[in-house]
């Protein structure tokens, strides 16, 4: 296989358990045969509305409703987000940096931050069943949408030096204080 670019590599390179660090490009080539938005659910990502989400998904989105606490519910989204964010935050940050070459990536990249959006609105939706919240509501979603971003992940594991268990215990640790009240 050759790596003269994004454009050059097999879909399972790209997507395969374990690779933290894809080549990236400046330009995101052409992905004519949707190779990002299946890589995106190759690696675990949130599930379109064309694709059924993937097991894993599903376990812990099914356990956090499960959760009879507050604080339970954020100990089992920080976990998964520390899953996820190390498959997905090197993929995620190719699309980010080539969304504004590429329309079809750009539009990608908005359906993805939409739904992550959409999701923690629902994830505040079941703390807020669960115990009452420091914030209003849609404060809550936000601060959860920004701190659980990839870019926070690569920023504080890649650059920073953390490792994915301090990662998830500073989710912990910043969710608890900001949203839920004493």
């Amino acid at each position: 296989m050759t790596t003269t670019g994004l454009a050059q590599l097999d879909i399972s390179f790209i997507a395969a358990p374990g690779r933290r660090n894809p080549p990236r490009t400046p330009r995101a080539a052409s992905w004519h045969n949707g190779a990002i938005p299946f890589t995106y659910q190759a690696r675990g990502g949130i599930p379109t509305r064309d694709a059924p989400p993937g097991a894993a998904v599903w376990h812990y989105v099914q356990a956090i409703r499960a959760a009879p606490g507050a604080g339970a519910k954020i100990a089992i989204y920080a976990a998964a987000m520390r899953d996820i964010a190390g498959r997905l935050a090197p993929v995620l940050s190719i699309i980010q940096q080539a969304a504004p070459a590429e329309p079809d990536l750009a539009a990608v990249w908005h359906q993805i931050a939409e739904r992550r959006a959409a999701n923690m609105r629902l994830f505040v939706a079941d703390l807020a069943a669960a115990a009452p919240l420091r914030v209003h509501p849609d404060a809550a979603a936000d601060i959860i949408w920004a701190t659980n971003a990839p870019e926070l992940y690569q920023l504080l594991v890649s650059q920073r030096g953390w490792s994915p268990g301090r990662y998830e215990h500073f989710l912990v640790d910043t969710w608890t204080r900001l949203l839920l009240a004493d």
